[in-house]
Order: C-alpha cells, then structure tokens, then sequence
C-alpha cells in the first residue's frame, strides 16, 4: 500500500515492541494505569488524551516524540512544538512479520497500563501491494496465518483495535491482484477477521478503500466476501488525502450495502483534501501542500462513524516518491510541512 491505487505503508522498525513495552514501563513512561494523562517520554513531554474524547494510546516514544526531544535538545523549540501535534496524537502500530506476537504483547501491554486501546495495523496479506512501493506481505496462506496467530496471542485479553489488512479488499476490485490469488485472499481474510473478533476486548475493522477510488457497489460484495459481516465494521481512506466530509458520504454509501456497519476513518493527513497536481498515478504519494487532518476522536457526532484515527503515522513517507525515503521511513521534512499546513 501504497501503491497508485493504495493507502498505507509498512512501518520498516524492526524494534520488539515487547522490549518497547518493558521499556515504557520501567522508565514510568505511560501513565500509572489509573487512566490519568500522567505519562510522559523524558525529552518530549509526550502525554495521553483525554480518555472519554480519545481512548486510543499515544506511544511516548515513537519516532514522532524522539524527534520532538531532539529538535527540543538542539534548541529549535518552534519545530519540536510543530512536530508535537503529530507525537502528541495515537497513531497506528503496524505489525511487522518479524515477533508479531511480541509485538502485539508489547504495545497493548503499554497500552494497557495507561488505561488505552491499542492502535494495530495488519498488513502482511500475501502479495501486497501488487508489487509497489509496500510489495511484499507474507510468503504464503500458512505464513499469514502463523502471523495472525500471534499477533492474537499477543493482544490475548487486552483493549485492542484492529485495522485489518489496508488494500487487500481494494485490489481484489481494482485489477490489480491477479485472480489466482483472490481465493485465497478472501479465506484467509475470512479466517483473520474470525480469529481477532472472537478476543475478548477486540475490535476488527476490514479495510475498504477511499473515496476516490471508484464506487461502494464495486466493493460491498467482495467485503461480504471476505467477512464483513463478523467484523465490527470497516475502515476507509487509511493513508489517503480525502476530506472527512467525503469519506463520511462514502462510508455512509457502503454501509447500507453491508448491513448498516459502523466505520473509521482515517483523518491523519486530510486537512487539505487529496493533491490534484503532477502526475495522477502518483498523487498519492507524498504530495506537497497537505496537512493533518481531524484528531483522533470517538466522539464524532454520527452513530455510522466510530472514531477518526490515525491510522497511517503522518511523517512516515509513501515511498520512493518525490524525493522521499522508501515506504514506512521517516521523512523529516515532510513531518514539518504535514504539521505547518495543520490550523491544529
């Protein structure tokens, strides 16, 4: 994902989250469990929202808050406080292949013990993105579902939310996965929805796509294929440009065709709308001039819509694009335009 008709990206860091989370705790870097915004990073000052506008945590020291302690370090006091309205806020941890169940174990621990939900992101379907800028995934279906299983045993009974799978849905629809994988895509969704629903304190949401993509009555039956109907919802415009507005009329379009489910949205980047210049394959791709979108909140003022997340890490490059570092990197100077553009 993020290819040209994509969203997201794979987050590159290789760091166990269980020593994350071990970390996080020893030093008293989240709040003492009582749910209270106590928790701060050392350098950054990074604390927890409110939890009744804002259940989901805020990791104290993701890439976002180490650069905030270093622009803070180095005396560029203006450009920490820019950065912190992307550190200050929860963002998506995307699971990587390598201890998914350590992982999952780590951050919903730290999560848990400041009285939050953890924000993960499942994105190693089998031939991801088509090849693009996030080609990859796992090497196979038994891959992919060892994978699964541990990111559950490492959530086990804790507070999570799960976005599952960013463009797997999409590019069954758009062409761009060949069909001789689609059967198994839509199983093995099938089995990764079942298996996170069935947690105690999960919620599941498949992704489905944006509003620039095409049209929901592409879409809502390959969602009723891939399990949907077992999932608490879907999520939309994961890593894209579009206003919150349209993603709303969008969201609101599919979910009566798939029996009336909630949705999240992903404001992370949306504050200027999608980039309509330069070349239209890659306008998705850092493109200049965007800002940061809605912070995320469960209070959204429609029953139909359950949070805005931010689900992609604003400040993390599309890729290989408009001089940016591959997909999942963090791109400084990106970050600081994302956050200047912001009125937040």
């Amino acid at each position: 994902m993020y290819g040209s008709r994509g969203a997201a990206t794979l987050s590159t860091r290789r760091t166990s989250a269980a020593m994350l989370g071990a970390a996080l705790l020893l030093a008293g870097c989240s709040s003492s469990g009582d749910g209270e915004d106590k928790g701060s990073n050392a350098g950054a000052g990074i604390t927890q929202q409110p939890k009744e506008a804002d259940p989901f945590w805020v990791n104290p020291d993701g890439t976002a808050a180490q650069q905030v302690a270093s622009l803070a370090e180095a005396g560029k006091k203006d450009q920490a406080e820019q950065i912190r309205k992307i550190a200050q806020q929860p963002t998506g941890e995307w699971l990587s292949p390598e201890n998914p169940e350590e992982q999952a174990r780590g951050f919903t621990e730290a999560a848990d013990e400041a009285g939050r939900t953890a924000l993960l992101v499942l994105y190693n379907i089998p031939h991801r993105d088509c090849g693009q800028y996030s080609g990859g995934g796992a090497a196979d279906g038994n891959a992919y579902r060892d994978f699964v299983d541990g990111v559950a045993k490492g959530i086990g009974d804790r507070s999570a939310t799960v976005i599952l799978e960013p463009d797997a849905v999409l590019h069954l629809v758009d062409g761009c996965t060949p069909q001789q994988f689609h059967e198994e895509r839509y199983a093995l969704l099938n089995e990764a929805i079942g298996k996170l629903a069935a947690l105690k304190n999960t919620k599941v949401y498949l992704d489905a796509g944006n509003a620039g993509w095409g049209h929901p009555d592409q879409i809502f039956d390959p969602l009723k294929r891939a399990g949907i109907d077992k999932a608490d919802g879907f999520s939309v415009n994961v890593s894209n440009f579009y206003t919150t507005e349209d993603s709303v009329a969008y969201g609101k379009q599919l979910s009566a065709k798939v029996g009336d489910k909630p949705f999240v949205i992903d404001t992370s980047r949306n504050g200027n709308g999608p980039y309509t210049g330069g070349n239209p394959d890659e306008r998705w791709c850092n493109p200049p001039g965007r800002a940061l979108g809605e912070t995320p909140t469960t209070k959204t003022s429609d029953p139909l819509v359950d949070a805005y997340v931010w689900v992609k890490r604003p400040g993390e490059s599309d890729g290989e694009c408009k001089g940016g570092p591959k997909a999942g990197e963090w791109y400084p100077d990106y970050a600081m335009k994302l956050a200047r553009g912001s009125e937040t």
